[in-house]
This record gives structure tokens, C-alpha cells and sequence, in this order.
């Protein structure tokens, strides 16, 4: 009797230990879907290329690995979504991210999934020099370095051409001459905004302007000194006397980059992101269209570059998921994807890669590249140096003093106050 009992137990047994183990493999081997929200969708000009790389890997890891876009095309709505987020510790399995103090800081604890142990062996050689370096912190690499921003000045030189001026400014002299002509012409100067979470055009300008003020070393000084106090008077006169156009008080990336988009506007600050959408929205303009420096003053030459967006995947302890994770950063930064991004939509990546002797670079793209390799020093921007809620104060400032209501002395002194 008791052989049968034990006989019973023992088969019972196995098959509890069958059916569990059938149950563990049907996890293991159930498709891993990774959602990402990401900003690189609708007019984006990388948008068409990113959608095509996620429907290759998707067709080559199919019934393992899949990853679902969900769009978010509006910059400013998506970053304060994030933002809101990942404070509150929801945070997406795969998202895009603008490197800066307030995202950093996310780094702190087991939000974020490091990828020091993978980016430690031949991945990390297909980086440029100094981009994996700048994505860690204590010793830790929680996103991927991905695009690079440089944001020159972008001159309409068929406005210029009517205006009767045949070269960009080389000094803020010769700027402000140049606005009085493009205005007689019946053209807008500059294409300004304060709106956005970031005030951006505008906010490049300002730091353009410190950069050539100060030097190098400019984001050490304190927001309120005097280097700062003669770049917002300068920046205030761009805001004066028809200088920039009548909706730029309150205004977003849609109404700064839609004025230079219709030809209105002759000269505009922004990436090398945003000549796939000027190349295919305004072929005309794209023609006319050079790249150079800002006006110089004290120091000439300068430029401003920064990491423009990291890639970044929520902490996760599930070895398949985290497979998956790496094995899509893996493909987003193969150098012949990267490739097809930058030739197709103009941006600056992180990742090396070559350019055979029968490929064409985009005159504008070349362009860029030139206006980074002719600078005397770059320097990053406000942005890059200030925690999110005081970049958000930066454009309700410059509304105040752009209106009147504030002096450049009492426009620093808001941010600074938001900085205390």
C-alpha cells in the first residue's frame, strides 16, 4: 500500500514539474513587445527612416522581439509628459530624451536600465570619441548617445540678395544694418519665439550672443552678470522695432520655423535635424539657404553644440526583456543605420560612420559640418546648463522684456531667482 502511495506522490510529482516547466518555457519563448513613445514621428525629418528600421528589426526578430511607436509629436508636449513620469516612477520601456540637468538626474536609483557592461566591449568603438563618456554618470551609462546638435545660423540669402546685401553679418553692427534692409525689402529679420517649454530659436540666439561675449568659459559665470546683461540687450533689440515677427511674443517652434519655411523670415537657428523639413517643405528656400556663424563680438568664431538626444530603456530585471532592449539600441546604432538617418533627414548622430567616394552629402548637411569644423570653440547652450524649470522661465522672462514690462537687468534676475 504504501509503494502504490509513493508511487501515486512520485507521478504526481512529475507531472506538476512538467506542467511547470512547459509554463516557464511558454513564458520564455511568448513575444517581448517593448512600447516607445518617441517624438521621431509625423513631420519629423527623421521620421519616415526611424518607422522603416523599427519594421526591419520587428520582420527580423519576428515572434521574439517586437517594438510598437506610439507618437508624440509635439517636442514640448512629450518632454513634460516624460518628464512628469519617470518622476512619478512610470517609466517607458524605450524612449528618446534631451540631455540636461532635470533628465540626469534620473540616472539617481533603478529607474533606468545601465548599459555600461554592454557598451564596455566593441558596441561602444562604433561611438565618437567622447560620446559615451559624456552619457555617464558614477560610473554608470543609462542612455545611449545618440544625436548631436550644432545650430548655426540659417541665412535666406535670396532675402539677402533682395535686400541688396551680399554676405551674412560678421558683427552685430552690421546685423542691425542688415534687419533695416531686409525690413525695407518687406522682409522679417529674424524668426523669434517665447513660447514652448524652452523659448528655443530665441533661446539659441541668447546663447550664441553670451558665447561670443564671454568665451568658452561663459556658463560659469553667474546668470546675472554683466556678459549676460549685454547678451539680453542685444537679444532685446532683435525683439524691437520690427526685428522679428508680430506673433514671436507667445510664439512656438511653429510660428519661428514656419515664417523661415515660407519665406518670410531671413535668418533662423536651428539643428541640422530640420533640413529634411526644409529640404522637402520649402524647396525653394532650401536652395537659397547658407549655413554660418552668428554675428562675433568679443570672441569670433564660436558655436554652439550639445547632445541633442540620448536613447534611454526603463530598469527592468526580466532577462528576456532586457534582451530585447539591447538588441534594439543595438540596431538603432548600427553605423549603416545611422547612416540612412543622417543622409536622409540631414541629423548629426553620435555614431561614426562612413561616407563612400560616389555618395553625395547634402549641400546643406555639408554645410553644418563646415560650420562646426571652421569654429574657433563650441560651447552648449542655456539650456544644457539649467535644470528644465528654469529653462521654462526663460521664455516668460524674455515675454516680459520683449513687451517692455522688464529690463535686461530684471529679466536675468527672474531666471536667477528661479535658479536660488
Amino acid at each position: 500500500m504504501k509503494s502504490k502511495i509513493v508511487l501515486i506522490l512520485t507521478i504526481a510529482l512529475l507531472l506538476t514539474t512538467g506542467l511547470f516547466a512547459g509554463g516557464q518555457q511558454d513564458a520564455m519563448d511568448k513575444e517581448v513587445v517593448l512600447k516607445w513613445p518617441t517624438i521621431w514621428v509625423g513631420e519629423d525629418s527623421k521620421a519616415a527612416t526611424v518607422a522603416a528600421l523599427v519594421d526591419e528589426f520587428n520582420e527580423m526578430y519576428a515572434g521574439k522581439y517586437k517594438v510598437e511607436i506610439e507618437a508624440n509629436p509635439d517636442y514640448d508636449a512629450y518632454r513634460n509628459k516624460l518628464n512628469s513620469q519617470i518622476a512619478a516612477g512610470v517609466v517607458p520601456d524605450l524612449f528618446v530624451f534631451n540631455p540636461d540637468p532635470t533628465s540626469f538626474a534620473f540616472y539617481e536609483g533603478d529607474l533606468l536600465m545601465d548599459f555600461s557592461d554592454e557598451l564596455a566591449g566593441s558596441w561602444g568603438d562604433d561611438f565618437v570619441s567622447g560620446a559615451v563618456a559624456n552619457a555617464t554618470r558614477s560610473g554608470a551609462v543609462k542612455s545611449i548617445p545618440y544625436e548631436v546638435g550644432y545650430t548655426p545660423v540659417w541665412y535666406n540669402m535670396d532675402i539677402f540678395k533682395a535686400a541688396g546685401l551680399s554676405d551674412i553679418p560678421k558683427t552685430y553692427d552690421e546685423f542691425f544694418n542688415a534687419c533695416e534692409k531686409i525690413k525695407a525689402a518687406g522682409f522679417i529679420p529674424t524668426s523669434q519665439m517665447t513660447g514652448g517649454t524652452n523659448a528655443w530659436t530665441s533661446q539659441l540666439w541668447f546663447s550664441h550672443i553670451a558665447a561670443s561675449l564671454g568665451g568658452p568659459s561663459v556658463w560659469e559665470k553667474p546668470i546675472t552678470d554683466p556678459v549676460f546683461v549685454k547678451a539680453a540687450e542685444i537679444l532685446q533689440m532683435m525683439y524691437a522695432d520690427g526685428n522679428t515677427s508680430k506673433d514671436a511674443v507667445g510664439g512656438d517652434a511653429g510660428v519661428a520655423g514656419g515664417h523661415f519655411l515660407a519665406g518670410r523670415s531671413a535668418m533662423f537657428i536651428n539643428g541640422p535635424w530640420y533640413i529634411g523639413r526644409v529640404r522637402n517643405d520649402a524647396p525653394e528656400v532650401f536652395k537659397n539657404v547658407k549655413i554660418g556663424p552668428a554675428p562675433a563680438a568679443d570672441f569670433s568664431g564660436a558655436q554652439i553644440g550639445f547632445p541633442q538626444s540620448n536613447l534611454a530603456a526603463g530598469y527592468t530585471d526580466d532577462p528576456a526583456k532586457k534582451a530585447a532592449v539591447v538588441a534594439f539600441m543595438q540596431w538603432m546604432t548600427k553605423p549603416e543605420n545611422v547612416k540612412k538617418i543622417s543622409m536622409d533627414s540631414g541629423a548629426m548622430l553620435a555614431i561614426k560612420f562612413g561616407v563612400g567616394a560616389g555618395e553625395d552629402v547634402d549641400f546643406v548637411q555639408g554645410q553644418f559640418m563646415n560650420a562646426v569644423n571652421d569654429s574657433s570653440f563650441v560651447n552648449t547652450h542655456f539650456q544644457a546648463n539649467y535644470a528644465t524649470d528654469v529653462v521654462a522661465e526663460f521664455g516668460q522672462a524674455l515675454a516680459k522684456m520683449a513687451l517692455g514690462e522688464a529690463t535686461p537687468e530684471e529679466f536675468l534676475q527672474q531666471i536667477a531667482n528661479k535658479v536660488d
